[in-house]
């Protein structure tokens, strides 16, 4: 059962509900925990894009399986320091809720796509989700209050609690998203994120990292062993990770990742041909680096902080700089070898065409082509900007499959694939 601690405000609904006595005692952050599985938005995870195409190979992760083991990665984690381990585990089922089809390419067009109504962003798309698009909870209006989750379990699925400023891409609301936003992140430090959410964010960049690898060795589209006696590969590869991941300038990479290489937990993947006893060799080094990445956060948190127990705003989640910089090498390497591989741009650019043209067909045919959730939200919104947030959401929650279904039947002559 969960432990609610911490000010009576952070199990409070943006919308009042009755008392729920289902006999079994649940708290309510086990109630919000329950809210995500069960919703329409976490379901569709199951076919949207993590790194791979979704449904193009059993072994590998979609939305879905990522969104599970950060929520497993986060919720242990979470309760070696103190937090509420129901509180952490919903951040992490909801974190990606928001998320497009075809990932984070679909994330960028989608972006460009919506500039005249404030762009787009997975995050603040996912806070969208839970407090407006989700049926669950109907406000006294008459409108919805998607999951209505209480203020905690909200404000820790918010990874970028600000409005998007100037030159910046992470956000986390959108303008007319503004009243529930200010509401969750009442009495909250401005722009700071609560232990639970720097909790959850770790959890998802340590999942990221080392399942992502794990999926491109598997896949064949790396190998770690290539990358040990090619000086100029691996500064091309320290070059991505400080452009796109880290802090830390491409020469304090490059010693790190000498030493990454160098590691007897990565030796046994070095040959990795896809034998039973490679997949468990494979399997061993992605439990040793999760195991090491979280040890070192709880550790360096304690140690400036105490044992604990830490929730909410008592505490940053401390991550030792060299731990962050392996993170990142990780990262960098299914970004160089798997994103980027040979032909996937081809691939990348045919996914941006389907969703503006998508977004085209539907913006120009309105409340006809919308499903019927969307269809009356278009037809009442009172200007251009509003009805194309309407189409964005409607495009962002399609799966995979679905959004070239969708342009293939609306788009004619135009087939997807």
């Amino acid at each position: 059962m969960s432990s609610v601690g911490g000010d009576p405000g952070d199990t409070a609904r943006w919308v009042a509900e009755p008392p729920k006595d289902t006999g079994h005692g649940r708290g309510p952050y086990e109630r919000d925990r329950a809210r995500v599985l069960h919703s329409a938005a976490f379901r569709r995870l199951a076919t949207k894009t993590q790194v791979h195409a979704a449904g193009t190979d059993d072994f590998l992760r979609t939305r879905l399986t990522h969104s599970l083991e950060v929520a497993q990665i986060a919720r242990e984690m979470g309760a070696r320091l103190g937090c509420d381990p129901d509180l952490v585990d919903t951040a992490g089922l909801a974190h990606d809720l928001g998320h497009p089809p075809f990932g984070h390419n679909g994330e960028d067009a989608l972006d460009d796509l919506a500039a005249a109504c404030g762009g787009f962003e997975g995050n603040a798309q996912t806070l969208r989700v839970l407090t407006r698009l989700e049926a669950k909870v109907l406000a006294p209006d008459g409108g919805s209050a998607g999951l209505n989750l209480t203020r905690a379990a909200l404000d820790a699925v918010a990874k970028y609690p600000w409005p998007r400023r100037p030159g910046e891409r992470k956000f986390g609301v959108y303008p007319d998203d503004r009243p529930v936003f200010d509401w969750l992140r009442s009495g909250a430090p401005a722009g700071r994120r609560c232990l639970e959410a720097q909790v959850m964010d770790w959890a998802d960049d340590v999942a990221y990292s080392v399942h992502d690898v794990e999926d491109g060795i598997h896949g064949g589209y790396l190998t770690l062993r290539s990358l040990l006696p090619d000086a100029d590969e691996r500064a091309a590869l320290c070059a991505d990770v400080a452009a796109v991941y880290s802090a830390e300038s491409a020469t304090d990479l490059a010693g790190v990742l000498v030493d990454l290489l160098a590691d007897p937990a990565l030796a046994p993947v070095a040959g990795y041909d896809g034998s039973h006893r490679a997949q468990v060799a494979l399997k061993a080094t992605t439990s040793v680096l999760t195991g090491r990445f979280v040890a070192a956060a709880v550790s360096a948190t304690r140690d400036r902080y105490g044992p604990g127990p830490h929730r909410r705003y008592a505490a940053d989640l401390v991550v030792p700089r060299r731990t962050r910089a392996e993170c990142a090498l990780l990262k960098g390497i299914a970004l160089r070898y798997v994103m980027r591989r040979p032909g996937a741009e081809a691939r990348y650019a045919r996914q941006r065409e389907v969703l503006a043209e998508l977004v085209a067909v539907l913006a120009d045919r309105g409340a006809d082509a919308l499903d019927p959730v969307y269809a009356p939200v278009w037809r009442a919104a009172p200007d251009d900007a509003a009805r194309l947030r309407v189409v964005v959401d409607q495009v962002a929650s399609l799966t995979d499959p679905a959004a070239v279904a969708w342009h293939d039947r609306l788009v004619p002559g135009r087939r997807a694939a």
